[in-house]
C-alpha cells in the first residue's frame, strides 16, 4: 500500500510502497478516504513524547485522525462489516478492562494508540484492534473529509468541554491557543451556549475563531491574556482551556479562571516542559479552582457529537483549510513546528 513513512525524527517523510496490514481476529481493516494532519503527528514525528512511551521503532507510518470504508473483518467481530462507512477514535479500547465497562474507553487500562503506538492512517490501510468496541459507524450525511475533522482535535475538545468540563448555557470560556483543538473549543463552546474568548498570537486565527463563534479575541502577544479574560468577563471566564500545552498557555489559562471555575487541559507538552509546567498553586488554592484534564473520546460520546453535526449545530468541516494528497502531508507536518498551519488540513487524494 502507499503510504508516507517516517525514517527518521525531524526528517522529511518518504512516501513508498509498504506491506499492508494483516486482519486480527477481533479487527478491521479500514480503507483510509481521508485524514487530518494533526499537531500531536508534529510531537512524535519530534520526538517529543518519549518520556510517557510514545516513541515508535522506526520506520514508522503515523497518523490517526481518519475516516473510511471497512475492507475486511475479522472472524470474532460481529457488529461490523465490509462495507461500512466508519470513524476511528485514536484512542483504542479493549473493551474489557474496569475503566471500558464503566464507559471510559478513552482511559482503556490497555489503551492503543493509531499512529503512535502501531502504524497508522498516513498508510491507506489500517488496522483496528477490537472493531466491536472501536469502529464508529459514520452517517451518510457526514462527508468523509469532515469526518478526519473530528478524528482527534475535534473530539479531544469535545469530550472536554461537554463530558468533562461540563459548559453550561451562559457561561464563559476562554480558549487559549487557536490551533486545530483551539478553534474546535470555539465551535463546540459556542454551540453548547458558552460565550467564547479566543487567545492566541497570530491575528489570522484570531479571525478564523471569530467567524466560527468567538465572541472577544485577545492577542497574547500584545496584552497580559489572564488580565484581558479576568476583564472582559468581569472576574474571569467559568472555564479557561489550554488547547496548547506549553508553559505559558497553561499558566494563562490557570489565570483567567475565576472563583470556584475549571482549568481545562487539553493540550499535551513538548520537549521544552517534558510534562511539567510551573503553576499559580495558592491562586489555585484562594479561587478554589478545579483542574480538570482531557483526553481523547470514548465510542460513547461519538453519538451526541454525530447528532449535533447532523442537526447543523456544528460544522466541523468549516475548520478544514484545505486538503492535500499524501505527497504534501510532509511538508505540512513539518510547518507546524513554527505553528504555520490555519485550521485542519485533510489528506484525500492517494
Amino acid at each position: 500500500m502507499k503510504a508516507a513513512v517516517m525514517e527518521k525524527q525531524r526528517e522529511p517523510l518518504v512516501v513508498r510502497e509498504v506491506e499492508e496490514p494483516s486482519c486480527a481476529p477481533d479487527g478491521a481493516i479500514v480503507r483510509v478516504e481521508a485524514n487530518g494532519v494533526c499537531r500531536s503527528d508534529w510531537h512524535a514525528w519530534q520526538g517529543d513524547w518519549d518520556w510517557f512511551g510514545v516513541n515508535p521503532p522506526l520506520p514508522h507510518v503515523l497518523g490517526h485522525e481518519f475516516a473510511g470504508v471497512v475492507e475486511e473483518v475479522g472472524s470474532e467481530v460481529r457488529h461490523h462489516s465490509a462495507g461500512e462507512r466508519v470513524v476511528v477514535p485514536f484512542n483504542v479500547a479493549d473493551g474489557t478492562c474496569p475503566e471500558c465497562v464503566a464507559g471510559h474507553h478513552n482511559v482503556c487500562d490497555n489503551i492503543g494508540l493509531i499512529g503512535f503506538t502501531q502504524w497508522g492512517s498516513f498508510g491507506r490501510y489500517v488496522h483496528v484492534p477490537h472493531a466491536d468496541v472501536n469502529l464508529v459507524d459514520l452517517p451518510e450525511s457526514v462527508g468523509f473529509v469532515e469526518a478526519a475533522s473530528i478524528g482527534c482535535r475535534f473530539m479531544t475538545a469535545f469530550h472536554g468541554l461537554a463530558d468533562q468540563a461540563q459548559v453550561r448555557p451562559g457561561e464563559w470560556v476562554a480558549v487559549h491557543g487557536c490551533g486545530g483543538v483551539g478553534l474546535s473549543a470555539t465551535m463546540i463552546a459556542t454551540a453548547l451556549g458558552a460565550g467564547v474568548i479566543a487567545v492566541d498570537i497570530d491575528d489570522r486565527k484570531l479571525d478564523f475563531a471569530r467567524e466560527i463563534g468567538a465572541v472577544e479575541t485577545v492577542n497574547a502577544r500584545e496584552t497580559d491574556a489572564a488580565r484581558a479574560v479576568q476583564e472582559i468577563t468581569g472576574g474571569g471566564a467559568h472555564v479557561s482551556v489550554d488547547a496548547l500545552g506549553i508553559a505559558q498557555t497553561c499558566q494563562a489559562s490557570v489565570g483567567s479562571v475565576r472563583k470556584r471555575g475549571r482549568h481545562l487541559q487539553i493540550g499535551l507538552t513538548t520537549s521544552a516542559e517534558r510534562g511539567v509546567v510551573g503553576l499559580p498553586v495558592d491562586l489555585i488554592v484562594q479561587k478554589e479552582i478545579r483542574l480538570i484534564g482531557s483526553l481523547g473520546m470514548g465510542p460513547v460520546s461519538y453519538p451526541y457529537m454525530l447528532s449535533m453535526i447532523e442537526q447543523g449545530k456544528l460544522s466541523p468541516k468549516r475548520l478544514v483549510s484545505r486538503t492535500i494528497p499524501i505527497e504534501e502531508a510532509g511538508d505540512v507536518l513539518a510547518s507546524m513546528g513554527d505553528f504555520g498551519t490555519l485550521g485542519v488540513v485533510v489528506v484525500d487524494r492517494w
